[in-house]
């Protein structure tokens, strides 16, 4: 591939700079940009702006609504968009359960289902972890049993990002004890409403209520939600995966990030002189943008190569230096900041107050971010577990 940009490429980039500033809605961005907490409606007319625009699936076939947009283009409109602090999308329907029923679903339930993920009509959450079986998932326990034309699910999930707002989750569930723990894994989509269903709310570090656990009592769901062959979820799952953990990498996040800390860097001053001057402090940024720099080169390579449509280990590569890198930026910010970082104001960062107690609000967000991140080398399968799968996959050893 050709990592150049070319004409057609700096075209398009203005045009993407110009949609951003005419159509992103200027009280959102202003609230990513302070990592203040979005809400479900905000995140939804967001998505719906998008989908208005053509733009929301950019990964998707153009039969079902995506752009066409070559390797090229889709991270130019992932880098402008984080850079112009634009919300995320809807990703666990977009992109992940999305990947599923485009390569393993029946034709109907594609045309049932991913028109409202298009036009955020459903609200999507992911049924993977459970006590018990995160890292090692083929160990789930979670049960669905067949009883003529439907499933009774048995079993609980747990954090689950965002479950208190969705209205539908895609779940792993146990179909057959027979076998490999691998082989008797089904994929089930299950109406959040159906009865029998709990969600109970987890508080995190950072004292949000950002991920769930769900309890599943004697569920009943349709045989018609099964996506694929029964005992074959294990592929499908898979497959999920690998573009769970291509997203994860956020390029474009912490190329915005790393502007971020310079600017903090800039301002902050030790024994009178910007802490971005100091050598240690300016060599370990240089580092960071260093392997940024080559897991970007990385990541549009292996999209140019075909690898969105198939991915495999390579995606684990991208999951450990995005999320390290991720990780290393935000305890810089926390550095930079120094002691006024460490204020911690949940009022503020669910808009229950106009300003920070500690009277900066750039400030105030750091403590609260960089507890949050803690989690991205242990979701979408730890860091540990995708060192195992390149030595495996990839290295043969």
């Amino acid at each position: 591939m050709d990592l150049e940009y070319k004409e057609e490429d700096s075209r398009f980039r203005e045009e993407v700079r110009q949609f951003l500033h005419e159509s992103l809605p200027r009280d959102l961005s202003e609230k990513v940009r302070t990592r203040r907490h979005l809400k479900r409606d905000e995140m939804i007319r967001w998505h719906k702006i998008l989908a208005a625009k053509g733009w929301v699936a950019p990964g998707w076939p153009v039969k079902y609504g995506g752009t066409g947009w070559n390797a090229m283009q889709r991270h130019i409109w992932a880098e402008e968009a984080a850079l112009a602090h634009a919300p995320g999308t809807l990703g666990f329907g977009l992109s992940l359960l999305a990947s599923v029923l485009l390569g393993f679903a029946s034709e109907e339930q594609k045309q049932q289902y991913l028109p409202r993920i298009y036009n955020a009509d459903d609200w999507w959450c992911q049924g993977y972890s459970e006590p018990g079986a995160g890292s090692d998932l083929a160990a789930l326990n979670t049960r669905a049993v067949r009883e003529g034309d439907y499933y009774i699910v048995n079993g609980q999930k747990t954090w689950t990002t965002l479950g208190q707002h969705a209205d539908w989750i895609f779940c792993l569930v146990r179909t057959s004890t027979e076998g490999s723990k691998q082989s008797g894994i089904s994929f089930l989509l299950i109406d959040m409403k159906t009865p029998g269903i709990t969600v109970r709310p987890i508080q995190l570090m950072d004292e949000t209520y950002e991920v769930n656990d769900v309890f599943f009592d004697n569920v009943k769901v349709p045989a018609a939600n099964l996506i694929g062959e029964e005992n074959k979820g294990w592929t499908y799952a898979k497959h999920l995966l690998g573009h769970e953990r291509t997203g994860i990498a956020n390029i474009g996040g912490s190329k915005r990030e790393i502007k971020v800390l310079k600017r903090l860097a800039s301002r902050k001053k030790v024994n009178g002189a910007p802490l971005l001057h100091d050598p240690s402090f300016a060599a370990r940024i240089a580092e960071v943008e260093i392997e940024l720099m080559a897991l970007e080169m990385t990541a549009l390579s292996l999209v140019a190569e075909g690898a969105s449509s198939k991915i495999g280990p390579e995606s684990s590569v991208l999951k450990i230096k995005g999320t390290e890198i991720s990780q290393e930026i935000s305890e810089m910010l926390l550095e930079a900041a120094g002691p006024a970082g460490l204020a911690f104001d949940p009022a503020y960062l669910d808009c229950k107050t106009e300003h920070a107690r500690s009277g900066d609000d750039d400030l105030a967000p750091l403590a609260a971010h960089y507890f949050n991140l803690r989690k991205i080398t242990i979701f979408g399968g730890s860091n540990e577990v995708q060192h195992n799968v390149i030595s495996k996959m990839i290295l043969g050893l």
